[in-house]
């Protein structure tokens, strides 16, 4: 299948490109930063108005997000810094996305959407607090990885929104998705946060039995 096909490519190039950057030393932690910046630059596009360019850099930075870890792994130095590093720079780069699309919806402009900034606003909240209640309850002792909008999910859809506006102007069905798209990440972040704080009441009412009755 083409598509099979594609993938196994793509996977070549990338293992090709982890075994060159572990080879010459690169540190995980200076590609999880690059990636970061790279991800700030994305959300000035946003603001910019300019969409189809913001997901060409987002494809770009997610290509340094997927690296660092493999790079870690393959050379050895996987460390209980870098992965905080990259969690809390993953936060980042979610929160100057959402605040690039906003910026542009409340702008002086023929899209200019106040419905927009809300579903970003929602978006925004709801998928910081999902990241929380995931890094909380696992200090805690139980692991919560539930719920089906979570970060992979998040960037495929802001690309997909971000690559369908090519002109503004276009009537084509496929143009101009980034509205919809926000409706599906405030909707869908809401349902996972929900979800999610549900799953870890269950796992502490295990851990800890019913509450006694006095």
């Amino acid at each position: 299948m083409l598509g099979a096909e594609i993938g196994r490519g793509a996977m070549r190039i990338i293992n090709a490109m982890v075994r060159g950057l572990a080879s010459a030393g690169i540190s995980p932690n200076i590609l999880t930063t690059i990636g970061v910046t790279i991800n700030i630059g994305c959300g000035v596009l946003f603001g910019l108005g300019e969409f189809f360019w913001a997901g060409i850099v987002l494809i770009v930075a997610n290509l340094f997000d997927m690296l660092d870890g493999n790079v870690a792994r393959l050379s050895g130095r996987v460390t209980k810094f870098g992965s905080f590093l990259d969690s809390s720079l993953d936060r980042l780069s979610d929160m100057v996305v959402f605040v690039g699309i906003m910026i542009f919806y409340a702008g002086n402009s023929p899209q200019h959407s106040l419905l927009n900034v809300f579903l970003g606003g929602v978006g925004l909240m709801a998928s910081v607090m999902v990241s929380y209640t995931t890094a909380r309850s696992e200090g805690l002792g139980v692991k919560a990885n539930v719920g089906f909008l979570q970060r992979p999910e998040r960037v495929v859809l802001f690309i997909i929104g971000s690559l369908s506006t090519w002109n503004w102007e276009s009537t084509s069905f496929f143009a101009n998705r980034m509205p919809q798209v926000l409706w599906v990440l405030a909707v869908g972040s809401v349902w996972t946060l929900i979800h999610r704080m549900f799953f870890i009441w269950t796992e502490f009412r295990k851990l800890e039995g019913p509450p006694e009755v006095k």
